[in-house]
């Protein structure tokens, strides 16, 4: 009697585990099979390569082996040490080719000897330029692989029936890594996860590294921002405007970038950021005044899909400085003389140079320069010092002659008021109405009048 059938769902997933088995065992990642006459030597170590199994007695055994491109051109073998035994030291990647033994001119075994190391685990990591460019993946070697090494990369979308698409890597020396470009058909999700593998072998060995799902738009990285300028505001000392462009490899078309802008000033080494920056350009309104500043920007997708980008090169500017502060400060130091190379000049004070020539001449030399380097602005303040006493000499003599004036004024009032009280004893007086009602003043007091007249200007 039969049992009851399997679920629909579990024949499913048993389906499925057996086609990834299927793909991953398609995928081998092992040394690459190495022919029975191939020796194998490790990068630094020694080894022994034998012609007879049996050293032969009275017979000289000659080695030589085959220059690289010789095969190509005719021969040109490099002659080697003799015996039955050949010891090589200290191999090196050079040292791989084709060696062999000979008896009196007759070969007798040819060996190739393959320089070797086993291949670094890669642990690969991938990144989409913008949503129209090809993923490109790629992971760091610490040491330069092997000649014979190479580079396999394998994508497919994860758990679907479907072989995975095989891309060889290359490895690029001045960055020391393996790049590999994965072709992105148009129309893909970006949001279906995706399974990436990796593997590296030569004859020493191979390496699988760990696979990595990944999705097209967790991958994304912009290229750094370009053409990062920083420049000063006019009459604004605590100002800077930066200004940069779009990476050339992202379209702000269809879409955009948002940006992160860091700056320090050049003494410190703390980085103020700026972030949610939608423009191409910043102003900077705390900068250090007549300080140069550091500037970088970095960009990512508009809607936080990846990670930022790279920070762009270093950019430097310094805020506006007002002439009139650089013409005070340059007029302190106003000597220069070349140093003994010629190549750099030293700046220094006047004082510096009088003071030397006062030792040599005895300081007559000193009066000279003085008088000769002396300020205009020293004048200007003497002869203003000199119309101030002058005007504060005549007020002081104008105040004075008024205060004269008063007091012979109250003088000769006092003394016409006595001359009218003291009059000489004389007869009875007339009556009232025949004495005029205005006297005619006495002489004395007619002279100060006029006096007082000529001291009034009126």
């Amino acid at each position: 009697m039969a049992g009851p059938p399997l679920p629909a769902a579990l024949l499913l997933r048993l389906l499925l585990l057996l086609l990834l088995f299927a793909a991953a065992a398609g995928r081998p990642c092992g040394p690459a099979g190495l022919s029975r006459d191939t020796v194998l030597g490790r990068l630094g170590a020694n080894v022994t390569l034998t012609c007879w199994d049996e050293e032969p007695a009275n017979v000289t055994v000659s080695w030589q082996v085959e220059e690289r491109g010789a095969a190509a051109l005719g021969g040109h073998n490099r002659r080697l040490a003799e015996g039955n035994a050949l010891l090589l030291r200290r191999l090196r990647y050079e040292d791989s080719g084709r060696y062999s033994c000979s008896v009196g001119g007759r070969p007798l075994r040819s060996l190739r000897l393959l320089v070797e190391e086993p291949p670094e685990t890669p642990r690969v990591s991938c990144y989409r330029r913008s949503h129209d460019k090809d993923v490109l993946c790629e992971w760091p070697q610490r040491v330069k692989p092997s000649p014979g090494t190479r580079a396999m990369l394998w994508v497919k979308r994860r758990f679907a029936a479907e072989n995975a698409t095989g891309q060889r890597c290359r490895y690029f020396s001045k960055a020391r890594k393996f790049v590999c470009r994965v072709k992105v058909p148009p129309g893909v999700d970006d949001t279906k996860p995706l399974v990436v593998s990796t593997c590296v072998s030569n004859g020493a060995g191979g390496s699988a590294g760990e696979d990595r799902i990944i999705t097209l738009s967790s991958i994304l990285k912009p290229d750094p921002p370009l053409n990062v300028t920083v420049e000063a505001v006019e009459k604004a000392p605590q100002r800077l405007r930066v200004n940069w462009s779009y990476p050339s490899s992202w379209d702000p078309r269809f879409y955009w970038l948002h940006f992160q802008v860091r700056y320090r000033p050049e003494p410190a080494q703390t980085f103020t950021e700026v972030d949610q920056v939608v423009t191409t350009w910043l102003d900077i309104r705390d900068a250090w005044r007549g300080t140069p500043h550091v500037v970088q920007v970095r960009a990512q997708e508009e809607f936080g899909h990846g990670t930022w980008s790279e920070w762009s090169r270093e950019a430097v500017g310094t805020p506006w400085t007002d002439p009139r502060d650089l013409t005070s400060e340059m007029a302190l130091f106003s000597s220069q003389f070349p140093v003994e190379d010629g190549t750099y000049w030293v700046t220094l004070p006047p004082e510096l140079f009088m003071e030397d020539a006062a030792d040599d001449a005895g300081g007559a030399v000193v009066e000279a320069s003085a008088s000769s380097i002396a300020s205009p602005y020293a004048f200007l303040v003497a002869g203003g010092s000199l119309l101030l006493g002058i005007a504060l000499f005549v007020g002081i003599m104008v105040r004075y002659r008024q205060t004269w004036q008063t007091g012979r004024r109250r003088g000769a009032k006092l003394e016409g008021e006595g001359q009218h009280v003291l009059v000489p004893l004389s007869p009875p007086s007339p009556p009232l109405s025949d004495t005029p009602l205005l006297s005619s003043p006495a002489p004395g007091a007619l002279h100060v009048t006029n006096l007082d007249y000529f001291f009034s200007g009126q």
